[in-house]
């Protein structure tokens, strides 16, 4: 599988595959200056910053004040809170609702932590983040990798989330045993190549997330989400691959998910790349009020 060229991405590394974390993410980690120099900006107008300690490392969160229930925004793979720099203050202006960025280990203004990226940890980071500024019954707003959080968070603590906007995200349906073989044979001459350019701090997260890809994802594709956790799903025109045999089980892998209880939608942001939250911000906006409101008339 080839993936889109670096100029047509403007976040690459935010694909969870190994096709584009690879290729993409070294541009990822060539426009990583830009991303740095808008993150202090960003957080700033995306409220106060707490630092919140779990399993040894520190994570960066960032909270507009608001109501309940808050909205909990997680970035997509390779990026930090400041994804969400422009649609943070506008949800939180349009639903009064507390609203919540963060970075994860490894990202932005948080620790880097050693060994491979798992979504078990992540989704322990998010829920110490998550128990220590007292927000339950949360509506969790997830791009790309940060689907895999998801799935880990609601199946280990449903009570945590009260629903869900998947944006465009890693779903399990889609990580058949073929297809994990497929990406990871594809993938291996990418990886060795990563391996041996200078480590940085954006390299060293490019490689852990591509470390135990294979069985790691084989796992995560017998998970299922709680039937009990409404989530809306967006899915994108693009989706994060250019091969059309790629592209369909991405999209069959969505509808099949969004299909699989009557408390879950299916939204087509047309036309939009993988990256919806920068194409179409009005989609997950209007995404995020729509379960906002679900949920504040559930209670």
């Amino acid at each position: 599988m080839i993936p889109r060229p670096l100029a047509q991405r403007r976040t690459a590394a935010i694909v969870v595959t190994l096709a584009a974390l690879t290729a993409g993410g070294l541009g990822a980690c060539a426009a990583s200056s830009d991303t740095a120099t808008t993150t202090e900006q960003s957080a700033a107008s995306a409220g106060s910053l707490h630092m919140i300690a779990n399993e040894g490392h520190r994570l960066a969160f960032h909270v507009i004040p608001g109501h309940r229930p808050a909205i909990v925004l997680d970035a997509g793979g390779g990026l930090d809170s400041s994804q969400w720099h422009a649609i943070a203050p506008a949800l939180a202006q349009r639903t009064g609702s507390e609203v919540i960025t963060y970075d994860r280990a490894g990202e932005g203004a948080s620790d880097e932590v050693p060994g491979p990226w798992k979504a078990a940890n992540a989704a322990s980071d998010l829920r110490a983040g998550l128990t220590a500024l007292g927000a339950r019954g949360a509506v969790l707003v997830s791009h790309s990798l940060a689907g895999e959080v998801a799935t880990e968070l609601v199946r280990s603590d449903p009570d945590r989330v009260a629903g869900a906007v998947l944006v465009d995200a890693s779903l399990p349906e889609f990580y058949t045993d073929a297809e994990t073989a497929r990406i990871v044979a594809a993938n291996a001459h990418q990886i060795a190549e990563l391996r041996g350019k200078p480590q940085t701090r954006q390299t060293r997260q490019l490689l852990a997330q591509a470390a135990d890809y294979g069985p790691a994802h084989r796992a995560y594709h017998r998970m299922s989400w709680p039937d009990i956790v409404p989530a809306t799903v967006i899915v994108s025109s693009q989706t994060p691959f250019d091969t059309p045999q790629d592209a369909r089980l991405w999209k069959a892998a969505q509808a099949q998910f969004a299909g699989a209880a009557s408390n879950r939608t299916l939204i087509h942001a047309d036309p939009s790349s993988h990256d919806i939250p920068e194409d179409r911000p009005d989609v997950v906006m209007k995404a995020v009020e729509d379960m906002v409101a679900r949920v504040r008339a559930d209670r």
